[in-house]
């Protein structure tokens, strides 16, 4: 039984009918993909959620391949824009327009993330030195003696990559969370970076084609509501009970996020993980799909980013589909101002009039997703760990318990928190069923 009919479990479910095992998937939700999630808007098809592929993200590029979608390049051409509150300024390469000091000061503070990111593994944070030290500080310390409008461009970085703010984030979880990515910079930049490609038709064109394909029953419109294993972790079965009615199975696969995953009772119950969960808070982000009629801004000869220390988006890219027949942005509101997020997008077109001139203020649509807002999500881009999550729990969120095995982007070690590390989590949560049967 795997619950959750995202790239997390659908891996799971493949991996485990090719060797052998009958498998059903139960999903909560009335469609299959998860976090992957592509509607129309005007003249294509857009991703609500996660849309970007980069180099090293092999398991989604063959699976696409797999699948007959291609991808395409972000559009990267031409200068970009940095919003600092004060005024807005265009800059070129990857490192926004700051003061001569300020551009020094920002790439020492990027030397030393990197080098603590490489003093930390992926697999087990908790095995680094001076980790109980780590997992106690925030990010927010690593930036504090900063300049405001260094610390401010940082503080983007980290809002856009985890959907949280530094004073909110566990150092050892930050570092982990990098070191499984590749490092801050190749997550935050688009030309060689996690931000590289786009799928065309969406993201979730994948997984429908993929469900199509597979060998296994998956069931939609059920949430799972409690996991029991009678005979505890030695043997028997596992009795699984959802709003569709109760089956049994020899092992179950949870991949979905964590918040979802601490809803699901557990019995016997399991004190440690619950815990551990109750550390694990899901980001905040509201995706924003802006949709014009012409890519103005393509034509004044800037790619469409935008990085802002001032709100509500944070941050800004051009969004155009494949064949250029539909222009648009895609920006996020992050953390705290997500948070607060009533819906209202007037003072999202005054920052783009702000950033781009009076052209921006007609757009042809503005689509919104609030993923706090979704029940069987809670949040996005990733579930993060509060200081301290690590090393006081005692057990890791991809820790079995008996015959219950853990999946989902949050679990993995190979680029958490994206589509790849999803699949990831899938083949390893497998393999640990099949070393089970």
């Amino acid at each position: 039984m795997v619950v959750g009919a995202g790239l997390a479990g659908l891996a799971a479910a493949e991996a485990l009918r090719a060797a052998g095992a009958s498998v059903v998937v139960l999903e909560a939700r009335d469609r299959v993909g998860g976090r992957a999630w592509s509607e129309q808007l005007g003249k294509a098809r857009f991703d609500r959620g996660g849309q970007w592929i980069g180099p090293g993200q092999d398991r989604l590029a063959a699976l696409a391949a797999r699948m007959g979608v291609d991808t395409f390049a972000t559009w990267a051409t031409g200068e970009k824009i940095l919003d600092d509150g004060d005024r807005v300024r265009r800059y070129a390469g990857d490192i926004p327009s700051l003061g001569p000091l300020e551009l020094v000061q920002l790439h020492l503070a990027l030397q030393r993330i990197d080098r603590m990111t490489a003093r930390v593994s992926a697999r087990d944070p908790a095995s680094a030195r001076h980790a109980v030290d780590l997992d106690a500080r925030t990010v927010a310390e690593v930036a504090r003696r900063l300049p405001r409008r260094v610390r401010g461009v940082l503080d983007v970085a980290v809002g856009a990559i985890f959907g949280v703010d530094p004073a909110e984030l566990s150092l050892l979880w930050f570092l982990a969370y990098l070191r499984a990515g590749g490092g801050l910079m190749n997550l935050s930049t688009i030309q060689g970076g996690a931000q590289e490609r786009r799928f065309v038709g969406g993201t979730q064109s994948i997984v429908e084609r993929w469900v199509e394909r597979l060998d296994v029953p998956v069931v939609t419109g059920a949430p799972v509501r409690h996991i029991e294993q009678p005979g505890g972790a030695s043997g028997g079965e596992v009795i699984v009970t959802s709003d569709r009615g109760r089956v049994a199975a020899r092992q179950v696969v949870v991949a979905v996020p964590p918040p979802v995953a601490a809803a699901i009772e557990l019995t016997p119950a399991a004190p440690a993980r619950t815990q551990l969960l109750q550390k694990v808070a899901m980001g905040a982000i509201v995706k924003v799909c802006v949709a014009y009629e012409r890519a103005f801004w393509r034509e004044r000869g800037l790619s469409g980013e935008v990085v802002s220390t001032r709100g509500p988006l944070s941050v800004l890219f051009d969004n155009t589909s494949a064949d250029g027949a539909q222009p648009a942005l895609v920006g996020f509101v992050q953390a705290g101002p997500a948070r607060r997020w009533n819906g209202d997008t007037t003072a999202i077109v005054a920052q783009l009039v702000r950033w781009f001139g009076d052209e921006a203020r007609e757009p042809v649509a503005i689509v919104t997703t609030d993923w706090s807002a979704e029940p069987w999500t809670r949040g996005c881009p990733v579930g993060v760990m509060a200081p301290g999550g690590l090393t006081t729990s005692g057990t890791t969120l991809r820790q079995p318990i008996g015959r219950v095995h853990f999946a989902g982007t949050e679990t993995a070690a190979e680029w958490t928190g994206y589509l790849e590390g999803a699949l990831e989590s899938g083949e390893r949560a497998a393999r640990e069923v099949v070393r089970a049967l």
